[in-house]
């Protein structure tokens, strides 16, 4: 490569490597700037065996630029590029599409809507995320309707509750009112006896196989034109117990010919025999179903706009029918698809997650393995990444991946300034060590020299992972202390530089100090990790958050058992 084509692909080099820092605010990589290098340079192909030697340097080089230096090295490069990034940084101002008619209300007031049969998975998140970052964004209003008015299909657990809370709280959100739903059965009775008086409803004593059967065909029920004064007094014996699960219903009269059946004169309450867990609660039997009761609350609780999955499209064209009866406007409905997340084995399901803690095969809700919130929160992930990398999918129709991965680099932005760094091997190999310095005083983060060096009393030997092992006569560099050579009895401290990790691509390994380590327990969702960390480790509280270098970052749990116990959050 002559001097000239080297002088182009340094500039170009230069150019993609300053614009993939800035866009990202992370140092630029060398494989993520040569596709784009080599597409918009069609000459360099020929020399691509040469490109990344030239590469290498310049994007170091860029990397130890402080951002301002960087922005205005690339005004002098390319200003148009700049102008493009301030573009970009603009519309990332807003992620989340406008949300419809805003402009028709004084608030834009909405509603998180939990079902509290169980702590959150993963996906419940959405909710919060993106409700609770359109509030933010409007300077809205935001409740928590807990609708718990299920005692037995999906029954309440006493515990999420205040679990769900807490979650909402971890993601960075705080409704300006919680309600039950089970505390509100009183104005839901005093709606159905409105739409009992008006018509809309009438009581049916059809078994579900017999209506279904008439549903389907477009016939009416023969309860249908019951008079109100009989449906009320039917309505006033469910509410008082007299009936039995699966004997008696309320229906809203809808039009029995509707060409979508499951429109057609759908359930409003029904009887269940099994008491509410919530003491408060647990005389009611006559208890409205979902659609009547969510219908009801958001009018008389103001909500402008429901976010729900595209699977309840149904839900609303129900409501309609009573807010026609009553007169009402029905809010703005969003519509979003499924949500789906890899890198677990377990089902995203509140019912499968308790079984399998109930059958002990998880610890509980926080097991590194449960692709819960309890779980990633104990890992020391932080709600502010999973909202961010929801927020990022908007509110498609479509179905939509959420990849692990994405949390994971959301967090890393978010952790890695603040997190120290310490050595941990796993299931080491002890060798002894002969020659070089009595401790290594690696930094205790790399980009922040004020912030100090550990300590590691450095002893006879040695603890290096398996793989990190020589073999006899290779060199291996210690982090933070220097360069060794394996030998028959063990290692040999050589007096060297770090060129010979430059320039000659000697090995950079972790370790730690056989027989003065840290015993660690490092649970991840593959199982528990064994090993030794250095020395210093036991000087961090429970919830401070440590990368183990060439390992992860890592959330400790406790540190005063005989073994420090770590949660794995991500590379």
């Amino acid at each position: 490569m002559d001097d000239d084509l080297r002088e182009r692909v340094e500039r170009a080099a230069e150019r993609n490597a300053l614009f993939n820092a800035l866009k990202h605010d992370s140092d630029a990589q060398v494989g993520p700037i040569m596709g784009p290098l080599m597409g918009e340079n069609p000459e360099f192909r020929e020399h691509g065996d040469q490109i990344a030697g030239v590469v290498a340097p310049v994007v170091e080089r860029v990397n130890g630029l402080s951002t301002e230096e960087q922005r205005e090295r690339l005004v002098e490069l390319d200003p148009e590029a700049v102008e493009e990034l301030d573009a970009e940084d603009e519309e990332d101002d807003q992620v989340l599409p406008d949300l419809p008619n805003v402009e028709e209300y004084d608030e834009v007031r909405m509603r998180l809507a939990p079902n509290p049969n169980g702590p959150w998975h993963l996906g419940n998140a959405r909710m919060p995320a993106v409700i609770g970052t359109y509030k933010d964004l409007y300077d809205g209003w935001m409740l928590c309707r807990f609708d718990d008015t299920d005692p037995e299909t999906k029954r309440p657990d006493l515990d999420a509750y205040d679990a769900i809370l807490g979650a909402i709280d971890y993601l960075g959100f705080e409704p300006d009112e919680v309600v039950k739903a089970s505390d509100r059965v009183e104005t839901y009775y005093d709606h159905a006896r409105d739409l009992i008086e008006m018509g809309g409803a009438y009581t049916c004593s059809c078994s579900g196989e017999a209506f279904s059967e008439l549903k389907n065909a477009g016939e009416a029920c023969p309860h249908r034109e019951k008079d109100p004064e009989t449906t009320m007094a039917e309505f006033e014996a469910m509410v008082d117990g007299e009936f039995a699960s699966g004997e008696m219903v309320l229906r809203v009269k809808t039009d029995i010919e509707h060409k979508n059946p499951a429109l057609r004169d759908w359930v409003a309450f029904r009887v269940v025999d099994t008491p509410h867990p919530r003491e408060a609660a647990s005389e009611y039997r006559a208890w409205p179903m979902l659609d009547f009761q969510s219908g009801i609350d958001d009018h008389l609780m103001g909500i402008t706009h429901i976010i729900r999955g595209i699977d309840l499209q149904d839900s609303a064209k129900r409501q309609r029918f009573v807010y026609d009866y009553f007169g009402w406007e029905y809010p703005e409905v969003v519509h979003w698809g499924k949500i789906q997340i890899d890198a677990y084995d377990v089902k995203m399901s509140t019912s499968t997650i308790r079984a399998l803690v109930e059958a002990g095969d998880l610890e509980g809700w926080d097991d590194p393995r449960a692709p819960t919130l309890a779980s990633v929160r104990r890992r020391g992930i932080r709600g502010q990444a999973i909202v961010d990398a929801i927020v990022e999918l908007g509110t498609s129709t479509s179905d939509v991946d959420l990849p692990m991965s994405n949390i994971y680099a959301k967090n890393r932005d978010l952790v890695d300034d603040e997190s120290d760094r310490a050595f941990l091997v796993r299931d080491g190999e002890e060798l002894a060590l002969d020659g070089g310095p009595d401790a290594a005083h690696p930094p205790v983060h790399p980009d922040h020299e004020e912030r100090g060096a550990r300590d590691i009393p450095v002893g006879d030997a040695v603890l290096l992972e398996s793989e990190d092992v020589p073999e006899e006569g290779e060199r291996v560099w210690l982090k933070g202390l220097g360069c060794t050579r394996r030998t028959a009895e063990g290692l040999a401290f050589l007096d060297a530089d770090i060129d010979v990790v430059r320039e000659e691509g000697v090995p950079v390994v972790h370790w730690v100090p056989a027989g003065e380590g840290v015993p660690v327990q490092l649970r991840t969702m593959e199982g528990d990790v064994t090993g030794t960390a250095e020395p210093g480790l036991r000087e961090y509280e429970a919830d401070d958050v440590v990368q183990f270098e060439r390992i992860g970052f890592a959330r400790i749990d406790d540190v005063a058992g005989v073994r420090v116990v770590a949660y794995y959050a991500h590379p």
